[in-house]
């Protein structure tokens, strides 16, 4: 069985082929184009594909296109809700959506030979759940994972159990409500480019105290069916937004610090409803953007149920 994968929808296009369920190749679309992040996380750029990564995965493993048995586009825009029903400011969503539904046409224009019958639309978190269930070691236990990202086609969380190498979904929660979302507002609120510089957000946090963190409890919560709520943030009555060309100051690095404060608090109590309800496994495995805050992911392991914690090296939108 030969599958190509391809992640092309949000940011970080990249491209993988598996071979009899092990992968051969991998790479993400900068590494060829120089353009970092592949492209800007806009609907505009829905359309655009990992070419050159995905001609290189094939050349690599001397697989010609026609061979394939399938190609997994980690997005079904199927499961796609109007924007505004999903409570989310993006007037321009409805163009993404289109072009992911024209994506066995694009990628047929692509890769020549491709017969676009054979491109799957997988859903976007369980393909983040997949890069990080099926590779967590030990191989053949019962594995937990965690999803977190900005979102996917109408949620932002999936939380389940592998077994067997089978995904059971225990949880997912729905937008608007998103910890991805808040820590992008926040990255922008500071003056970085959203789903580009949240580690420096993380990093200014190192500076701060998270003098806020009494109100982001009110606003940021878990809740007892293992899904959490995400209100509107004010950020200005907190910390006014960095303007261009001007530094972040110790207000900032305030904010920042109680955010990731927030943060970490919350994503503990989805981990720990996690174990609970998957019945006490070992391993959790962890993918999503949100899987990239290394400090959260220390605190889990230092703090949380589990024995082991694995979190997928590509955990961002490129390793789906």
């Amino acid at each position: 069985m030969r599958v190509l994968g391809i992640n092309a929808i949000f940011h970080d296009p990249a491209a993988a082929l598996v071979v009899d369920g092990r992968v051969v190749a991998a790479a993400e679309e900068e590494r060829f184009s120089r353009r970092k992040h592949g492209k800007r996380p806009v609907p505009f750029s829905a359309w655009e594909l990992p070419e050159l990564s995905a001609a290189w995965c094939l050349a690599s493993a001397d697989v010609d296109v026609d061979s394939l048995d399938a190609v997994a586009y980690s997005f079904d825009p199927g499961l796609c809700g109007d924007a505004a029903d999903l409570g989310l400011a993006d007037p321009w969503d409805w163009l993404r959506v289109d072009y992911a539904r024209r994506a066995p046409q694009f990628l047929a224009a692509a890769l020549p030979g491709l017969d676009p019958d054979r491109v799957r639309f997988v859903p976007h978190h369980v393909a983040h759940a997949a890069s990080a269930g099926l590779a967590a070691p030990p191989a053949g236990d019962d594995t937990a994972v965690l999803v977190l990202d900005g979102r996917g086609e109408s949620a932002s969380h999936l939380a389940g159990v592998y077994r067997d190498g089978r995904l059971t979904p225990l949880r997912s929660q729905q937008l608007p409500h998103s910890l991805g979302l808040l820590y992008e507002d926040l990255t922008r609120h500071l003056g970085f480019l959203h789903s580009s510089d949240e580690y420096k957000v993380m990093a200014l946090a190192s500076y701060g105290t998270p003098k806020h963190l009494d109100a982001l409890r009110e606003l940021v919560r878990a809740t007892d069916d293992g899904g959490f709520r995400v209100e509107p943030v004010d950020w200005a009555s907190m910390a006014k937004a960095v303007a261009t060309g001007t530094e972040p100051g110790e207000a900032h690095a305030d904010l920042a610090a109680s955010v990731q404060r927030r943060l970490e608090e919350v994503v503990l109590d989805l981990a720990r409803w996690l174990y609970d309800a998957s019945g006490g496994t070992g391993t959790l495995a962890m993918a999503g953007g949100v899987a990239l805050n290394c400090v959260a992911n220390a605190r889990i392991a230092a703090e949380g149920p589990y024995r082991d914690v694995w979190v997928q090296p590509a955990a961002g939108d490129a390793g789906t």
